[in-house]
Order: structure tokens, then C-alpha cells, then sequence
């Protein structure tokens, strides 16, 4: 690539993080679970059907992991920030490529 090259992208990269909305580190997961009352369908001998999906988020931030479970009416608004961070993270990375691509590019000169 071209320095030319780089800093467009480095442009579009910038553009792009002003467009990303809510963020949220971590991952989400569907669990479920077997309950302790007897009889429950969840114990069941031959058909058991466990109790869930119930959605959890487990995330590391600032050393500390943390889980917490999301509500179903949080899902999808969770999702998109999730998704966010997920997006952030990469073209921080792509940006960071690009700044050495860039520096070696200078060296070329």
C-alpha cells in the first residue's frame, strides 16, 4: 500500500469509530439449568427439558471478570453493543497495522 493508501483508511477508520453507538466488552451465552424441585419437567427420567435459555454476558474489564445475566427485553439491545466493541476493537487493531505499514512506507522514501 501506497502512504497515499494508508492514511485513507486511517480516514475511513476514523469515520467508522464515530458511527459505532453503545459499547460492551465480553460475550454472550445461552445457559440453562436443571431446578431442585421434584417432579419438575427438568427432571423428567425420560424427556427432561431444562429450564432457560437464560443469557449471560461474561466480560474481563479493567483486570476484573465479571458474569451477569441480561433479561430478555435487554438481548438485543446487549447484542448490538457487544457487537460494537467487537467492531472497535478490530479497526483499532487495523489502524494500528496501518500507522507501522505506514512509518515503514516513510522509510522507503
Amino acid at each position: 500500500m501506497t502512504r497515499k493508501e494508508i492514511e485513507q483508511r486511517i480516514e475511513a477508520i476514523r469515520a467508522e469509530f464515530a458511527t459505532l453507538g453503545p459499547l460492551h466488552p465480553g460475550s454472550l451465552s445461552a445457559q440453562y439449568n436443571v431446578c431442585g424441585t421434584p417432579g419438575c419437567r427438568c427432571k423428567d427420567p425420560e424427556h427432561p427439558q431444562k429450564h432457560g435459555p437464560y443469557y449471560q454476558l461474561s466480560y474481563t474489564w479493567r483486570g476484573k471478570s465479571t458474569t451477569r445475566f441480561v433479561r430478555g427485553d435487554a438481548l438485543e439491545a446487549m447484542r448490538v453493543k457487544v457487537a460494537n466493541h467487537k467492531r472497535l476493537r478490530e479497526l483499532a487493531q487495523e489502524w494500528v497495522d496501518l500507522s507501522v505499514a505506514w512509518e515503514r512506507a516513510s522509510d522507503d522514501d
